[in-house]
């Protein structure tokens, strides 16, 4: 079993930086497959940022060169930072990584950006 916990909703404004963090329940050393999607009404939940096994990292086109995923293993958290957000940029985000065999998410953070 492995839970995720990540922050409550965000409201930045355009241009702006942001920090999400996801708190694992357990020790993130062993869990390489660890990744950020995001999902809009209507839409299907898609790969923002991505954690390989192989430790590299892999971004949506759209947020090439603004987007980061990092992890920090003694803290059991992964983090997204956020750079020059954008409107499109609105949706939930959310923490996933494969653990046993299983697919785990977190919670999901809202964040809407906007004026």
């Amino acid at each position: 079993q492995l839970q995720l916990a990540e922050p409550g909703a965000r409201s930045p404004q355009p241009g702006a930086p942001l920090r999400l963090s996801c708190a694992a329940s357990r020790t993130i050393s062993s869990i390489n497959a660890i990744a950020w999607y995001r999902q809009t009404p209507g839409k299907e939940r898609e790969p923002v940022a991505t954690f390989t096994s192989g430790g590299t990292t892999n971004y949506r086109d759209s947020v090439k060169g603004r987007f980061t995923i990092s992890r920090d293993n003694a803290k059991n958290t992964v983090y997204l930072q956020m750079n020059s957000l954008k409107p499109e940029d609105t949706a939930v985000y959310y923490c996933n990584a494969n653990y046993l065999g299983n697919v785990f998410w977190g919670q999901g953070t809202r964040v809407t950006v906007s004026s």
